[in-house]
């Protein structure tokens, strides 16, 4: 497979103005993707965003693109990325393009895709645009450019689905929830589908205003809706990122309940239901406590790179259902094509009612094991693993933690950094072995 020159491991993104995150590629781009797909006949995407501000520039810029290729155009307005792939789905669409920049700061955006089964596209797909992308851009004749159509129901037919993807019996009276929306995405939805279904909503971070999306709140920053948890004696928080694929929880207690915790809550409580097939996907940073517990129920647990991309990969390799990361993104495949905070949220909040079980019993049938990373940044990135001495001193590590810990060690794709991390038993472990580890990657590669 050939290098890919625009896409990254989540389509393409940047700061707002660089080369790969401008109005003039995100136009060449529409067009490049519009050539492609035009070889359908009667090719329509979709097109949805998040909030920030310059996702306006963006869809204007990918709307003239696409209509330049004879491509009909649907435009979603403000939408979570779950609910666009979704929607690719439901309007037959030829894909779903995604104008956002996930739980980044409102400087960065990006853009993605989905193929018309909700799902992103193949790498292949990906590079036959990047091929277009590298011609010149031109425009059909007027009597074929693409028709633009402004879809003004998409919010509530996402909302209808979310409420779909829960027990037809599920009522949240008698909760009291606080949702945290990050001036996101999910801000016009995600308290409407919880109130909808009976709870007392709460509603944080829904007043977005292109520039505060993701600041201090959302799935990133917990702090906030910890407190109002508290200050409202509410039974539980739920907080998005930006684009609502991803979901963290706070339960009464004000503790944090992540993405290993809300995968664990809703796999255990499919197994009791006996509606479990299959095992589970984690990542290499899924906490080692999660993979024991899942082993200790009889439930097969593999581990993927991380990213949400690797875990969907693996999940249809294997044929299952299940699967997420730390940082909130959940996968239930037997509800919908890809991440979603909303549909993970309703999960977990089932499992509560069908048990008859608060939050902060059902996190603490997991008790995780102590974790920490120190973030080494060098000169060079390169593999940490091809250096002797980091070789010899992680076997070192290995062979005293034994069965009672690990330890990863992994480049960023982003930035010239090696994680170290290392999970144990104990906290003092953990910072003895980590930090001794991170001193010899740094000595042996800045």
């Amino acid at each position: 497979m050939s290098a890919r020159k625009y896409f990254g491991t989540d389509g393409i993104r940047g700061r707002f103005g660089d080369a790969k995150v401008s109005p003039e590629f995100a136009l060449r781009l529409g067009f490049a993707a519009g050539r492609v797909f035009a070889k359908r006949a009667h090719s329509t995407v979709v097109i949805g965003k998040d909030t920030r501000i310059s996702g306006y520039v963006f869809e204007a810029a990918l709307e003239a693109g696409f209509a330049s290729a004879g491509v009909n155009v649907e435009m979603l307005g403000p939408m979570p990325t779950p609910a666009i792939a979704y929607l690719t789905r439901t309007f037959r669409a030829s894909a779903g393009i995604v104008i956002s920049a996930s739980h980044n700061p409102y400087y960065d955006n990006g853009i993605k895709f989905f193929g018309p089964n909700g799902k992103k596209i193949s790498d292949e797909l990906e590079l036959a645009i990047e091929a277009e992308l590298d011609e010149p851009m031109s425009v059909v004749d007027s009597d074929a450019l693409g028709r633009v159509h402004r879809i003004n129901d998409a919010k509530g037919r996402y909302i209808e689905f979310c409420k779909s993807t829960a027990p037809f019996q599920l009522s949240l009276k008698g909760l009291k929830i606080v949702v945290d929306c990050g001036h996101g995405a999910t801000y016009h939805i995600a308290p409407d589908v919880f109130t909808e279904l009976g709870a007392k909503v709460i509603a944080m971070g829904v007043k977005p205003n292109g520039l505060n999306i993701n600041h201090e709140c959302g799935a990133t920053h917990l702090d906030a809706l910890q407190a109002a948890v508290l200050a409202e004696k509410a039974d539980l928080g739920i907080a998005f990122d930006g684009d609502g694929d991803r979901v963290m929880m706070v339960d009464h207690t004000g503790e944090i309940v992540d993405g290993d915790e809300l995968l664990y809550i809703i796999v255990s409580h499919e197994r009791a239901m006996g509606r479990l097939s299959g095992g589970v996907v984690g990542t290499l940073m899924t906490n080692l406590a999660v993979e024991q517990a899942f082993q200790k129920d009889g439930i097969e647990f593999v581990r993927a790179k991380v990213g949400d991309r690797y875990v969907l990969a693996e999940l249809e390799q294997r044929g299952w259902l299940f699967g997420g990361e730390g940082s909130g993104h959940i996968v239930c495949l037997n509800k919908t094509t890809t991440g979603d905070g909303i549909v993970s949220a309703l999960q977990v909040l089932a499992a509560m009612k069908e048990q008859a079980q608060p939050l902060y019993d059902l996190r603490k049938k997991i008790d995780k094991c102590p974790m920490r990373m120190i973030n080494v940044r060098v000169a060079k990135l390169s593999d940490p693993l091809a250096v002797p001495a980091v070789q010899i001193a992680l076997a070192s590590a290995e062979e005293r933690l034994g069965e009672q810990g690990r330890v990863l060690l992994r480049a960023s794709g982003t930035e010239p950094v090696i994680r170290v991390m290392v999970e144990a038993n104990t906290q003092a472990m953990v910072d003895k072995e980590v930090e001794a580890l991170a001193a010899v990657v740094k000595e042996a590669m800045s």
